[in-house]
């Protein structure tokens, strides 16, 4: 129930959305108890597993059937690059060299970068459009950018209000085709093991709840947005929040996720108390073709860069 429920009104409801892997790891354990013990119990578990896979699906792809790649096909990568610097610069400043280097060693054609720190642009020349917007200083946006091989035609940004986070866009023109393409880094959450640890429950509910609201609030406007574009549309980004959340399903729409599409694995791009969190998507338009979807698995970052092949249909 809890991606159809508005946050507005179940601000619990919200909560319970990220930790779903728990909730289904729990429940994989009491189904393989009862089972053991050869209870009824068991039913409960295994009617509460069925009825997560068949409203959300699983967050677990045990399959890929990629499409055939052709030399044509259109590359996009994104990643939340922890300010370039990667999250071991503070004993290497040097670390933040290894993020450039991945990149260009994966050579998409277009790559959105979320947290980017804007004196790093230098470093990406084989990308001759770009587009960037933010800084890290106070009362500012945190800087995002958008690299693209191919001409951009044009840019903006949707300007969240009251917060740091936002969202980009460019339109690149590809064989004649325009598409428009955003950069979303929707409201952290702020979140970590040790702040669980000392924050009173009812202060990080309350806290949650806020970052909740403003989360959906965005992605009605990056939604409304992309509604609102005449072309085809991908949207990328670090959406701090999971596939099971009011939020994902707000921005989704009816567009296809290249993890669900051609994933493999358990996805996750964001490692958070010993389990899996898949929390940064690309996500694209049902007449574009995805043919292929990567996680790659680098310690680079507190997130993990993905990345997506897709060709545009006739």
């Amino acid at each position: 129930m809890a991606p159809f429920i508005t946050w507005k009104l179940f601000s619990f409801l919200s909560f319970l959305s990220l930790v779903v892997p728990y909730l289904v790891f729990t429940n994989i354990l009491f189904f393989t108890y009862w089972s053991f013990r050869r209870k009824k119990y068991l039913l409960i578990s295994l009617f509460v597993l069925l009825l997560g896979y068949l409203t959300q699906g699983t967050f677990v792809k045990f399959f890929n059937s990629n499409a055939k790649i052709r030399n044509d096909d259109i590359s996009i990568l994104t990643f939340n690059t922890h300010r370039s610097n990667g999250i071991y610069w503070s004993r290497n400043p040097g670390f933040g060299n290894k993020i450039a280097e991945f990149i260009a060693k994966q050579n998409s054609d277009i790559v959105c970068f979320q947290e980017f720190d804007v004196g790093k642009e230098i470093e990406y020349e084989q990308y001759p459009y770009q587009y960037l917007n933010g800084t890290f200083r106070r009362n500012d946006r945190m800087p995002q950018a958008i690299y693209s091989k191919y001409p951009i035609v044009a840019k903006g940004s949707l300007n969240f209000t009251e917060t740091s986070n936002n969202a980009i866009y460019v339109d690149v023109v590809i064989n004649e085709d325009t598409l428009r393409i955003y950069s979303v880094h929707l409201e952290s959450l702020n979140i970590r093991p040790w702040i669980f640890k000392k924050e009173p429950s009812d202060r990080l509910l309350g806290r949650l709840d806020k970052s909740f609201q403003k989360q959906l609030e965005q992605a009605l406007m990056v939604r409304e947005s992309k509604d609102a574009v005449p072309h085809r549309s991908i949207i990328c980004g670090d959406l701090n929040n999971t596939q099971f959340s009011s939020v994902y399903n707000t921005l989704k729409g009816d567009m296809k996720d290249s993890f669900q599409e051609l994933g493999f694995g358990f996805g996750s791009t964001y490692d958070f108390m010993f389990l899996p969190f898949r929390i940064d998507y690309i996500l694209a338009d049902d007449n574009i073709v995805i043919t292929a979807h990567k996680n790659f698995d680098v310690k680079l970052s507190d997130h993990t860069p993905i990345m997506a092949s897709f060709r545009l249909k006739d």
